[in-house]
Parts: structure tokens; C-alpha cells; sequence
């Protein structure tokens, strides 16, 4: 289960990564023209004229944006995005190299289920082993758990959840595109984001320290209505209280700002 959590907190920082980085791209690496080769960035342009008066009213149209990379090229765009922006080598370290996008559409339609299969994570386990306390009829999650996570939630505080959105509202197609080829034609990838932050808020507050049980191998929750709560909602318990109510101050900023292109997103495609 951590691993998961971990990829909704890496989410927010990729796409506010990306976000830095295409700002950065669109206005320090313009396109070179088809038939030359690339050179060096020409010197800043002289200082323009004063505006006469005749001139004063009228408007340049805003820089047109770069095209978007294809969805199956998008990978390195993602992950040095990311680079860009956290500057961490050892946070890097935890991602894979492929199907970034993927990735993250397949869990967070799977956050608000039962499960989420291994198989779409695109980084390695937070370091560190799930940490109990207690004898096995008392079994409970170790205050100390939470630590572990601290960390990334930091991160995900930092992100400017505003650029989050404006990066994942630019890069709608990609992830529309993704849904889709997941099996959901004609359906609104948004949709599936909103649901999924909203069971994520609707994580319910349990009384610490939670009581666990180990059936088998694995960890359940003692709590069979806790146990019977979506893997999202039981990974927001494992967080421990603190970091849930961080995280969830981060989503509930998130979900504001997407309200605010709901129009735009509802065509699925940026507009």
C-alpha cells in the first residue's frame, strides 16, 4: 500500500515539475525553423521603441504554446519535468522510465476500487518496512510509520497547486488519451479524477493508534468497516492523521482549481 500513496503525493509534484519545466522550455528553447540545424540562442533582442499613442490600444496575441509531445514520447518530458523541479537525485531514483501517464491514469482510476494493481506503479517502495507495535492480539500501526512519509508530503505542500492545474489542464489530451486507451471511450477522464479526489476527502477520521490484524501474510485493517473502505481511503489511514489531513488540504486545493476549467475540460481536450 505505500507505494501507492506515495504515487498520488509524486503526482502533484510531477505535474507541477512539468509545469516549471514548460515554462522554462517555451521561453528559453524556442523550436529551431525545419532545414537549419540548431545553434546557439541568438543574444537578446535590442529594447523595443516607446509606444506611440496610435499604438497604445492595440494587443499582441499571446505566444502560441508548443505542440504537445505524443502520448508515447511523453515520458522524458514528464520525468525531467520532475527533475527540474525537485532537484532531489534519491526522489528520482524511485521512478520508472516508462508509461508515466499511464501510470498515473490507471491508479487514480483504481484509487476509488478495492484495489490497484502493482504492475501501474511507476516508482519503487518508500523506503523503510511498515512499522506495528504491539503483541498479535494487540496489534496496532507504529506512531513511528508516519515519519516515513513526511518527506513527500513536504513536497506535495510545496507544489503551487494552481500551476498544477494549469499544466494538467494543457496536458489534458495526453491524459484523456490514456483513459481511453484504458477502456473508457468516450468517457471524461476528468470525471474519474473528480471522483477519485472526492473519495480521497471523504476519507473518514479513525481513532489512533489503529488496530490491525495479520490473517496471513498481509496487514488488515481489525476494523471491518475500515477494512471494507477503498484502497485510496485506506492508504490516506496508513499515512497516519497529520500527514491525511496535509495531504488532504493539497486535493481539496487541487479540486478547486480544476472546478475553475470545468467547462474547458468537459469538451476533453484543452482548450
Amino acid at each position: 500500500m505505500d507505494k501507492k500513496m506515495l504515487f498520488v503525493i509524486a503526482t502533484l509534484v510531477l505535474l507541477g515539475g512539468a509545469y516549471a519545466s514548460y515554462l522554462f522550455w517555451q521561453y528559453n528553447h524556442p523550436k529551431p525553423e525545419i532545414g537549419q540545424a540548431t545553434k546557439a540562442p541568438p543574444p537578446p533582442p535590442a529594447a523595443p521603441p516607446p509606444v506611440v499613442a496610435s499604438q497604445a490600444n492595440e494587443t499582441l496575441p499571446p505566444p502560441a504554446p508548443p505542440p504537445l509531445p505524443l502520448l508515447a514520447k511523453s515520458d522524458s518530458f514528464v520525468l525531467d519535468a520532475l527533475a527540474y523541479l525537485v532537484d532531489n537525485k534519491n526522489l528520482m531514483k524511485l521512478f520508472h522510465t516508462e508509461q508515466v501517464i499511464h501510470n498515473m491514469v490507471a491508479t487514480i482510476d483504481s484509487l476509488p476500487q478495492q484495489r490497484v494493481p502493482a504492475n501501474i506503479m511507476p516508482f519503487d517502495q518508500v523506503a523503510g518496512h511498515f512499522a506495528t507495535a504491539g503483541a498479535e492480539d494487540s496489534l496496532t500501526i507504529s506512531p513511528r510509520n508516519a515519519a516515513r512519509y513526511i518527506p513527500y508530503v513536504k513536497i506535495a505542500e510545496a507544489v503551487d497547486s494552481r500551476k498544477l492545474v494549469e499544466l494538467y489542464v494543457r496536458l489534458y489530451p495526453l491524459f484523456q488519451q490514456a483513459y481511453e486507451d484504458l477502456g473508457y471511450p468516450g468517457q471524461n477522464f476528468n470525471d474519474q479524477l473528480t471522483e477519485t479526489l472526492d473519495d480521497l476527502l471523504d476519507t473518514p477520521n479513525v481513532k489512533e493508534p489503529v488496530k490491525l490484524v495479520q490473517p496471513k501474510y498481509f496487514y488488515q485493517y481489525a476494523d471491518p468497516d475500515i477494512e471494507a473502505l477503498s484502497i485510496g481511503q485506506k492508504i490516506m489511514i496508513r499515512l497516519g492523521s497529520k500527514n491525511a489531513k496535509l495531504v488532504k488540504n493539497k486535493l481539496l486545493e487541487i479540486k478547486q482549481e480544476i472546478a475553475l476549467h470545468e467547462q474547458d475540460l468537459k469538451a476533453g481536450k484543452a482548450p
